[in-house]
């Protein structure tokens, strides 16, 4: 069988501009992405069937035997079992939403992509559907734990071997080979605690689980990392971060507090950057919504920042409650900039200019340089295309 992830075509618009960049399913929540889930659940490498701009840099596989699953749905072991027993030509579907697929025959590569199902079943079990954008924080708790149990199942952890480092509830600590540990708290008695492969985590560094660090990450000195928090391959963190998801290959490395929020890939926070998290009215969050071009209800008291791909921000930034920046940015000045920021914006609280795209190309490229990775001609094609349609966005 060959494994296909498709964008929910609902769920995609609603969570960008996190999927300008990415299919849904590359979305990272608990200790993988939702495409990492299924590949180790299922035994499978997947391809991607999303939108038409991205799909040279992330193409589908096409035989006659698919599995086609959503790419907003997170799996589960009772939901594996069902999948696996699809016949031919059966769909199965959830709450009037296609959850999986298996084809007879290929499919149309048109995206959103059509095939007629020979049968339908419905699943009656529960399922987790990350179709916003703030359920990729307030579902991390529980995919921390689900990852946890799938990634260590019938494997020994490498062990602390620094004496001065505290650990309360070891059972629920995992260090993958090459981790280096010195003088730290990790405190494991309320949620399981990943650490990644070569991962460095440096003196005084507090962790207090649910967490994840993934492979290749740093924790800074005194950096106080709390529960339900994700931090992914190749970033740097510091400071105080509670309920955070960051995606990779980004930095927030300084003091400073992130909570309930969501950083993308290649992202860069200043030393000594804030986000609230609460209103002072503890009233509802709202966040800005793509597809309804307005700010829409979450239903959270605590919402942070979303911050798509390749955006930075200054020193001593601040950044309001609920507040959604788009990819490319670069944000400086002091003061609150607004709750929206469109991507490729420049600037802050006192006003903004439109990022120059040979400006940004060429920070992105000294950005993804210092890790050794090229920005290609196809991430330009999809940069470009977004910077295009996003500039409706961009009236300054």
């Amino acid at each position: 069988m060959n494994l296909i992830l498709f964008d929910d075509p609902e769920a995609r618009p609603h969570l960008l501009p996190l999927t300008f960049t990415r299919p849904v399913s590359l979305v990272r929540v608990g200790i993988f992405t939702i495409a990492e889930k299924w590949e180790h659940y299922l035994n499978l490498t997947g391809s991607f069937l999303t939108d038409t701009y991205l799909s040279g840099k992330f193409s589908v596989k096409n035989t006659q035997d698919n599995i086609l699953i959503n790419g907003a749905v997170c799996p589960t072991e009772a939901l594996l079992k069902v999948i696996e027993g699809l016949k031919k030509g059966q769909a199965l579907f959830g709450g009037g939403k296609l959850i999986a697929g298996r084809t007879n025959g290929k499919i149309s590569t048109t995206y959103p992509f059509l095939y007629k199902w020979e049968q339908q079943a419905e699943y009656q079990g529960e399922i987790t559907v990350i179709d916003r954008l703030w359920k990729i924080f307030r579902e991390n708790d529980e995919q921390l734990r689900l990852d946890f149990e799938l990634i260590t199942r019938d494997r020994t952890s490498a062990p602390i071997e620094d004496p001065y480092t505290m650990t309360y509830g070891n059972e629920q600590i995992f260090l993958e080979e090459g981790v280096s540990i010195k003088a730290a708290i990790i405190n494991a008695e309320g949620g399981p605690v990943y650490i990644g492969k070569n991962v460095l985590i440096q003196e005084g560094a507090i962790l207090r689980g649910p967490v994840a660090i993934c492979e290749g990450s740093h924790v800074n000195m005194n950096a106080k990392i709390r529960p339900a928090t994700t931090i992914g391959p190749y970033s740097r963190a510091g400071g105080e971060i509670n309920n955070v998801v960051i995606f990779g290959y980004s930095n927030k490395g300084h003091e400073g507090f992130l909570g309930n929020a969501v950083i993308g890939e290649w992202c860069n926070i200043g030393a000594d950057t804030n986000n609230s998290n609460l209103k002072n009215n503890y009233a509802e969050v709202r966040l800005w919504d793509y597809p309804s071009r307005r700010f829409g209800n979450t239903g959270l008291q605590f919402c942070g920042l979303i911050m798509a791909d390749h955006t930075k921000c200054g020193i001593n930034s601040m950044f309001n409650t609920g507040t959604v920046i788009g990819v490319g940015a670069n944000i400086y000045g002091s003061g609150f900039p607004r709750n929206f920021i469109p991507s490729f914006s420049w600037g802050g609280a006192s006003g903004f200019s439109s990022f120059r795209l040979s400006k940004f190309y060429e920070i992105a490229e000294n950005v993804m340089g210092r890790r050794h990775i090229a920005l290609t001609d196809e991430d330009r094609k999809i940069l470009s295309h977004i910077f295009e349609v996003t500039r409706e966005f961009r009236k300054f």
